[in-house]
């Protein structure tokens, strides 16, 4: 017997109600599952094995983040941001200081100041995917791929911890600058790491991305066809995954991206259809590499001079709105804002590249096995800080 679908209409809201029949079966996954980290349920309409449907349910870490918003100075929310995606905190903040710079129309910035976000961004990149990467790994049931992994990933923190004091959450890039300049010494160890990780790519594909049991594990399930994930506003690896050659810091530059040569991976169906698990997964491999390459440009160019020479003495930007959009690990992360010119924002919101991401889980799920049900959730690497934010 299979599923049948119903339609219902109330007031503003539209669903679709699912009623098992027959055979079908319910199964929650979560939120206790090891994968979904405790703050995701996931219900599965299984006949069988098969997956008939998957509807995420969230909510379980809402972070109320918009609404602090509205009772917080502007320097006071930067802190917040990077509780939203906690594995790629610089970039969250990167967004939300470069949307109240263009709120200000703070533009005559140092270039110091550019090459610096450049440098903690793609950073925090390669420290994300390594995260990504590596769990992924685990999910599937490799272990080693993920101690590696995290072994490499320790040196990026290491890093963030001597510029800014933490290792996790940072409070490092200001409003018209950052909290402190450079310490002495700290792009001779950023070229030791280039020098150390480049190699380690290598041994990770080796390891883990071209083995042959990851590779038909992965190759095809949850394909994400290109017109899917742009229905759905998929971004970041999970778009590029589909063969969609889209990237915010080429398509709408900001910082200096535009001065910088690097290339944006996409997925080609090498071991199956195009916009697979492995595709998403391959991407991010492949982004780490374009990663150094542009660490050693930011290096060898990094000019002189102070880079908080443009911070203002009172973050009071004029009545009006706007938007601003860049490149996180995980995607297209934008950031809303709306002054009443006040020292608090009158409506600040975040457009979560995962919230996205996640809304698609159904769309590519659908006659998959449920033992591939954790691997296809896990090929989209999202942090459920940024979905319930």
């Amino acid at each position: 017997m299979g599923m049948v679908a119903s339609q219902h209409m109330t007031g503003n809201e539209y669903r679709i109600s699912y009623e098992r029949q027959g055979d079908d079966l319910v199964l929650q996954m979560g939120p206790q599952h090891p994968s979904t980290h405790g703050v995701l349920r996931l219900e599965l309409v299984l006949d069988g094995e098969l997956v008939k449907h998957v509807r995420p349910h969230i909510g379980y870490l809402h972070r109320c983040f918009e609404k602090h918003c509205e009772a917080l100075t502007y320097p006071q929310i930067i802190p917040y941001t990077d509780r939203m995606d906690y594995v790629g905190a610089m970039c969250q903040e990167l967004g939300y200081v470069l949307a109240v710079e263009k709120l200000m129309g703070l533009t005559d910035l140092p270039p110091r100041l550019h090459y610096i976000r450049m440098l903690m961004a793609e950073l925090q990149r390669i420290a994300s995917h390594l995260l990504a990467v590596g769990t992924y790994g685990l999910d599937v049931g490799a272990i080693t791929p993920f101690l590696w992994c995290f072994r490499d990933r320790e040196k990026i923190l290491d890093l963030f911890e001597w510029v800014s004091g933490a290792r996790l959450l940072y409070n490092y890039l200001w409003i018209g600058g950052v909290a402190r300049d450079l310490p002495a010494g700290f792009l001779d160890r950023v070229r030791e790491f280039i020098t150390y990780f480049t190699p380690r790519v290598t041994e990770l594909n080796d390891l883990l991305s071209f083995n042959k049991i990851f590779i038909e594990r992965t190759a095809n399930i949850g394909i994400m066809a290109p017109e899917v994930a742009i229905s759905y506003g998929v971004g970041g690896p999970n778009l590029r995954g589909s063969g969609v050659r889209w990237d915010v810091r080429k398509e709408e530059p900001y910082c200096a991206y535009d001065r910088l040569d690097f290339n944006v991976p996409v997925g080609t169906g090498e071991y199956g259809p195009v916009g697979s698990a492995w595709d998403r997964y391959m991407v991010r491999v492949r982004e780490m590499l374009e990663s150094l390459h542009l660490l050693r440009q930011i290096v060898d160019q990094m000019p002189s001079g102070d880079p908080n020479g443009a911070i203002p003495r009172r973050i009071r930007p004029p009545e009006g709105d706007t938007y601003m959009r860049t490149e996180s690990p995980r995607g297209e992360i934008g950031y809303y804002l709306m002054s009443d010119g006040s020292e608090k924002p009158f409506r600040c919101k975040g457009r979560s590249p995962c919230f996205t991401a996640i809304s698609a889980l159904n769309a590519i799920s659908r006659g998959a096995l449920l033992a591939d049900a954790v691997a296809i959730v896990g090929s989209l690497d999202i942090v459920l800080g940024e979905v319930d934010r």
